[in-house]
């Protein structure tokens, strides 16, 4: 007890040092500093009583083993699953909310989003935007994928979507289509099973969008004419194969 004394007196003592420059360590504030000890004391013992009949480590333990292992977290592009639905429903990662003007994107390396860049352009994007995942493009990233619905949603959010078109574009002469879908989940969209069913002006709206939102970048983008809904269904398959071939090919290694 004596040496724990001590070392509560060394506590306090630098305690207050920092606090008010003093070594003055009131009887009021010692009684506090005892009554904690006992209170841990008889902490562990109860904890001990439990973990004869419970093999459950302490909060204690817990925190401690945590804070000597590497935390790691789930990837987006591969560990979320597709979905049992794909290739007609899937799950797909919004990376850019509706209505924004930052571009974010995935790092493939961590599997956070970031902060690509702002928009050089007074454009915002039309609607939600991200990628499906365990897909692969030619690109080597995942497939991207707009999604009409009614709100926008945080980035690094993920959702249920249902393909009714491709749009296929050409980034500064590279290929870079876009599927066109709508959330599974919105009452308001999910009845869509085709892009011809929305308004020509959104259709519009969404193609003007992806010609000028480079300009000012001096980047070049051409957007071809919208193709059907079992185009993207074959799009999303495609670049499904993409990825398990890729997978496979890295496990073989």
């Amino acid at each position: 007890m004596t040496s724990i004394n001590n070392n509560i007196n060394i506590s306090n003592t630098n305690h207050y040092t920092s606090l008010d420059h003093s070594f003055h360590i009131t009887l009021y504030t010692f009684s506090q500093y005892y009554l904690l000890l006992l209170f841990f004391k008889m902490s562990e013992e109860n904890g001990e009583e439990v973990q004869k009949t419970r093999p459950t480590p302490r909060l204690n333990e817990r925190i401690l083993s945590s804070m000597s292992k590497r935390s790691v977290a789930a990837h987006p592009w591969h560990d979320l699953e597709i979905g049992p639905g794909a290739p007609h429903i899937f799950n797909c990662v919004v990376e850019i909310t509706k209505g924004s003007k930052v571009k974010y994107e995935l790092d493939k390396k961590t599997g956070l989003i970031k902060v690509d860049r702002i928009l050089y352009s007074s454009v915002v994007y039309p609607h939600n935007y991200g990628f499906i995942p365990r897909t692969l493009c030619e690109d080597n990233d995942p497939l991207d994928v707009l999604v009409l619905m009614q709100e926008p949603v945080i980035p690094g959010c993920f959702l249920r979507a249902r393909a009714i078109g491709l749009m296929p574009m050409i980034d500064q002469g590279e290929k870079d289509d876009k599927i066109i879908a709508v959330c599974a989940d919105d009452p308001e969209y999910k009845h869509y099973t085709d892009y011809k069913e929305l308004q020509p002006h959104r259709l519009m709206e969404i193609r003007r969008f992806f010609e000028d939102y480079k300009k000012n970048e001096n980047k070049e983008v051409a957007v071809n004419e919208f193709l059907p809904p079992s185009t993207a269904v074959e799009a999303i398959q495609h670049s499904m194969d993409l990825y398990a071939e890729y997978i496979m090919h890295t496990l073989r290694r």
